[in-house]
C-alpha cells in the first residue's frame, strides 16, 4: 500500500515538473518553437518518459492550457447566489489580479493561443468554459433583476474584468515602463486591486 502511494506521488511530481517546464517553453517560444527534448531536459526526465505521460507535443500543450483554465476559472466557480453581489465581484477582481501576479507566463501563453485563433483549445472554450460563463451570467442577471446591480450585460461585465486584470500580466513590460512597478511590488499590487475594484464596482453599483 505504501509503495502504491509513493508511486502515485512520484507520478504526480513528474507530471507537475513536465507541465511547469512546458509552460516555460511554450510561453517563451510558442507551440511551434518549443521542442520536447528541451521540455524534458528542463523537467529532469527523458523524452521517452515525457511521452509516456503526454504522447505528443499537442497533447502536452493542451494539458498546459487546460491547467491554465483551471487556475483562471476557479475564482469564478466560487460565485454563489447567496453572496453579496458587490463583495463577490470585488473578491473576484482581487483573485484575478493575484493570478496575473502569480502566473504571468500562463496568462501570456493563453493570450498567444487566443491570438492564434485558439486552434487547439476551441473545444474547451465552446464546451466547459461557455457552460460556466452561461451559468454565472445567469446568476449576475438575477442580481441585476433584483436591483442589487445596475443593468449591465453580464457577459460583458465578465469580459471587462478579464481584460482589466489580465492586462497586468499580458502587458507587464508596458505597465512596468509606465508605472515603474510590477504586481510583485506589494504596494503597487494593493493600489491596483483597489483602483480596478473601484472603477468596476462604481459602474455596476445598483442605482
Amino acid at each position: 500500500m505504501k509503495s502504491t502511494g509513493k508511486r502515485s506521488r512520484t507520478v504526480s511530481a513528474k507530471r507537475r515538473a513536465i507541465l511547469t517546464a512546458a509552460l516555460d517553453a511554450f510561453s517563451q517560444v510558442g507551440f511551434h518553437g518549443a521542442r520536447l527534448e528541451q521540455v524534458a531536459e528542463r523537467a529532469g526526465v527523458s523524452k521517452t518518459n515525457l511521452l509516456y505521460y503526454y504522447p505528443s507535443k499537442e497533447a502536452l500543450y493542451v494539458a498546459v492550457l487546460r491547467q491554465i483554465l483551471d487556475i483562471w476559472l476557479a475564482p469564478l466557480k466560487a460565485f454563489r447566489e447567496e453572496l453579496a453581489p458587490l463583495a463577490a465581484i470585488k473578491e473576484y477582481i482581487r483573485l484575478k489580479l493575484e493570478v496575473s501576479r502569480d502566473y504571468p507566463q500562463a496568462s501570456r501563453l493563453f493570450c498567444m493561443e487566443m491570438l492564434a485563433g485558439a486552434p487547439l483549445l476551441m473545444a474547451e472554450l465552446t464546451g466547459d468554459l461557455k457552460a460556466l460563463i452561461d451559468e454565472k451570467s445567469a446568476l449576475i442577471a438575477g442580481w441585476i433583476e433584483s436591483g442589487r446591480l445596475a443593468p449591465v450585460d453580464p457577459q460583458h461585465l465578465i469580459f471587462m474584468i478579464w481584460a482589466a486584470t489580465q492586462h497586468y500580466a499580458d502587458f507587464a513590460p508596458q505597465v512596468a515602463a509606465v508605472t515603474g512597478a510590477t504586481l510583485r511590488d506589494e504596494a503597487f499590487f494593493k493600489r491596483t486591486v483597489e483602483s480596478v475594484q473601484r472603477i468596476i464596482i462604481e459602474g455596476i453599483r445598483g442605482r
